[in-house]
């Protein structure tokens, strides 16, 4: 969910979108629920209700890299290097940002996978 939100606020800088379109509540690190406990944290609807619950998180993303592609596809060359007038970056900066950002976290998932025997 970090990522779908860094995502959706490169899309909300892209478009001139204000904020609080996020479909969650909250923003950068998501609380999730976890649908496997209950509130007193007693097992509930077990490994199913968590699989929905992670394909649904994994839709999420795959939504907003959708919009956010879209939006990048629909600029004009001469748009890219003209800085924001709200924060000065370019959008060329913010879509590279993004980029790295997916890079970063992609990085720590392949090391927390071999750290873990895969």
């Amino acid at each position: 969910m970090h990522a779908a939100y860094w995502k959706y606020a490169a899309w909300r800088r892209l478009a001139g979108a204000r904020r609080g379109s996020f479909p969650l509540a909250g923003s950068n690190f998501l609380t999730r629920p976890d649908p496997g406990l209950d509130q007193s944290g007693t097992a509930r609807a077990g490994q199913a209700a968590l699989q929905r619950a992670w394909h649904t998180d994994v839709e999420l993303l795959e939504q907003t890299h959708r919009t956010l592609r879209a939006a990048a596809a629909a600029l004009r060359a001469h748009e890219l290097d003209r800085p924001s007038a709200q924060s000065g970056v370019t959008k060329r900066a913010l879509l590279t940002g993004v980029a790295a950002h997916d890079l970063y976290h992609a990085g720590q998932i392949q090391l927390l996978k071999r750290l873990g025997g895969r």
